[in-house]
């Protein structure tokens, strides 16, 4: 089995990547999702559901933002809306919220999603024994620690193979901070605004940054592209993968979904060659938006050099 799981932007975007060949849609509400291209209303994210199950597809919610009390009150009543609407799955992170939906007894399964801290077999195992039936596994591991823990996980994985990568989240709002404190007044601090920091003396670094609900997100210089490297995942058995379009043109991002899917079609027929990944990631460094790089991430770096 395996499975393409791809963020959505609207009702129009989440039927094109259903064309092109997502199998799971992702998207939610900033109020309890993290770092998302839209935040729906209610009334979007049931006719989403309702589009994918008529295409024989499934939908997760996201629910992985760190809840302080204010927020947690509100979640079981979220939970329960979801299960309702028929909702595959919700994605969490913070345990008090998996308390929620265990006591709450619905029937809406859970992907355990904590971020950076999801590293080992163990940490996922842990999940699997406490109701979660599959773990999106941090971007910081390599393919060297991705082997042993691919052959002792007890449910799947999910590996994020296209996207932007967030490399510091704080609940502050650190850029309104800044300008109030240089007393040079910021008109926006959102995602579509574009902003980038650089590390001294470090010109050609550009930090995406941006500030929402759940406080300010960094992300790394380059998106994530692993299509050469799918044969790698492919054979350890890790076939969930999932396609992140925070930053990716909203047009032409179902093109990259489509490329991806191709790459998965060879490797089921047991075709893939070098030469065909290598065409199809031509295409998806072709509609990369301007500006932001791509690469591999962590996934060829030596564990040991991992911090």
């Amino acid at each position: 089995m395996s499975e393409l799981v791809t963020t959505v932007s609207s009702y129009q975007q989440a039927a094109a990547v259903i064309a092109a060949g997502a199998d799971r849609l992702y998207l939610g509400e900033d109020e309890f999702g993290l770092r998302l291209p839209h935040s729906f209303a209610r009334e979007e994210l049931a006719a989403i559901v309702t589009l994918a199950h008529q295409e024989q597809k499934k939908v997760t919610v996201a629910a992985n933002a760190i809840f302080h009390n204010d927020r947690i009150a509100k979640i079981d009543e979220y939970f329960r809306f979801l299960a309702a609407i028929g909702v595959d799955e919700v994605s969490i992170g913070d345990p008090g919220a998996i308390n929620v939906l265990r006591r709450a007894q619905l029937n809406l399964p859970y992907l355990y999603d904590a971020a950076d801290l999801v590293t080992s077999s163990r940490q996922i195992n842990f999940w699997g024994k406490h109701g979660a039936h599959a773990a999106v596994l941090a971007h910081e591991v390599p393919y060297q620690e991705m082997m042993p823990l691919s052959q002792k996980v007890t449910i799947p994985v999910e590996v994020t193979v296209y996207g932007a990568i967030v490399i510091h989240q704080s609940g502050r709002p650190l850029l309104d901070n800044y300008s109030n404190f240089v007393q040079e007044h910021l008109d926006r601090t959102d995602r579509q605004r574009g902003l980038f920091i650089a590390t001294p003396h470090h010109d050609e670094t550009h930090y995406s940054i941006y500030e929402d609900r759940n406080g300010t997100h960094i992300f790394a210089n380059n998106d994530l592209d692993l299509l050469p490297d799918l044969p790698k995942l492919w054979d350890l058995g890790l076939r969930r993968w999932k396609l992140d379009g925070l930053f990716a043109d909203e047009a032409t991002f179902p093109q990259v979904v489509a490329a991806f899917a191709q790459a998965r079609a060879l490797l089921a027929a047991g075709t893939a060659t070098a030469a065909d990944l290598a065409v199809l990631d031509q295409t998806v460094q072709q509609l990369q938006p301007a500006g932001r790089g791509l690469d591999n991430g962590f996934f060829d770096l030596d564990p040991d050099e991992v911090k």
